[in-house]
């Protein structure tokens, strides 16, 4: 791969994993106070050596937590600081039927604080469980204003929405200070406004309550290189771009040509896990911005649908995608978490761990490795 450090891997994934149905029961029994906090650590104890296991099993270089301890794969952060409320986002997923569902999402309500590491625990005990990589991810910064763009914090806490970045960005940076002061190598940051604002009808949406698309674009581009202006030395980032992903819902759909020269050349990662599993993404054309120090993880496997992909479907798009990139710079994945909320994708168990061996033996078979 293009990293010295030889991540991504071949076989890579993005992180959340189904819970076991006992952890999900301890999850909502400790939020109700009905489980006490000891009972529920020992079952999320119990659920990570699982999870663990599963991934080793099935022969993944890259190991998390699946995400176990996190209520969603965004509301956990602001949840371990001060100065958020919730209210109602701009945005509304969908579904295949075309129903519609509202979900409440942060709004800064007084200054923002970090008291402690917030994803630096789920490392430590992941490190303590492998030999193999543990890979962190945390929500991109864009994800506490896009959702709530046109209101992100109340003028009150910020009257200048310039030191609200600010305050974002010290969050950021002290995160991942601590996270290489314990010896992360590998980090993935999950970017859903990003991909969003490939949408036409999201864009419509944005112009339509007063804002600039293309703004938006760069302001979260140039965040993403504040945080990471001298980024840790040794440390691989990767960063996952998503439609939204809520039991199989999304909110946006649209290939990536309309930010993809933005974000492949200006955005200063490593490494871009794209959703390709379904025609909303579009194709692969896009690639064709992506630099030549960059590689691109393809997310051909999806993780809201039961139907199994096969090994020869898989290698039919990896050889067309290598048409615009190298295979050399591609690795496969799912094209998003299992479980981005507790309570997962419509999938078993059976069913994730059949599609996480698929994309370990076609990595095997394509460049002999995973």
């Amino acid at each position: 791969m293009a990293n010295g450090a030889g991540l991504p891997h071949r076989a890579e994934h993005v992180g959340s994993l189904l819970r076991p149905r006992g952890l999900k029961h301890a999850f909502l029994g400790h939020q109700k106070g009905e489980v006490a906090p000891v009972a529920y650590a020992r079952e999320l104890a119990a659920a990570v050596r699982h999870a663990v296991r599963l991934q080793e099993e099935v022969g993944l270089r890259t190991i998390t937590d699946g995400e176990f301890g996190r209520s969603s794969w965004f509301g956990f952060f602001f949840e371990a600081m001060e100065g958020f409320r919730l209210d109602t986002a701009a945005f509304k997923f969908k579904d295949g039927e075309g129903h519609e569902f509202a979900w409440p999402t942060c709004v800064a309500c007084g200054r923002i604080h970090r008291h402690r590491g917030i994803t630096t625990r789920e490392f430590i005990a992941v490190r303590t469980l492998t030999d193999r990589t543990p890979k962190v991810t945390m929500p991109t910064p864009s994800a506490f204003h896009f959702f709530r763009f046109d209101h992100p914090a109340d003028p009150g806490a910020y009257p200048d929405i310039a030191a609200y970045w600010d305050d974002l960005v010290a969050v950021y940076r002290a995160e991942l200070a601590e996270l290489a002061s314990l010896g992360c190598e590998y980090l993935q940051f999950d970017e859903v406004p990003l991909a969003m604002l490939c949408d036409p009808d999201v864009r419509a949406q944005v112009q339509a309550r007063g804002a600039d698309p293309e703004a938006l674009v760069d302001t979260y581009v140039d965040v993403m290189r504040r945080i990471l202006a001298d980024r840790p030395a040794g440390m691989t980032i990767g960063m996952h771009l998503c439609r939204g992903n809520f039991r199989g819902r999304w909110m946006a759909a649209g290939g990536y040509e309309p930010i993809a020269e933005k974000l492949f050349n200006r955005m200063p990662v490593d490494c871009f896990f794209l959703e390709y599993d379904s025609a909303r993404a579009g194709d692969f054309q896009p690639l064709r911005f992506l630099p030549k120090e960059k590689s691109v993880v393809l997310g051909l496997v999806s993780s809201k649908s039961k139907r199994m992909e096969t090994k020869d479907e898989l290698r039919r798009r990896l050889d067309e995608a290598s048409k615009l990139v190298p295979l050399e710079r591609v690795a496969l994945s799912p094209q998003c978490g299992f479980a981005s909320v507790a309570g997962g994708n419509d999938l078993e168990e059976e069913e994730e761990r059949a599609k996480l061996r698929l994309i370990v033996e076609t990595a095997e078979a394509v460049w002999g490795n995973a």
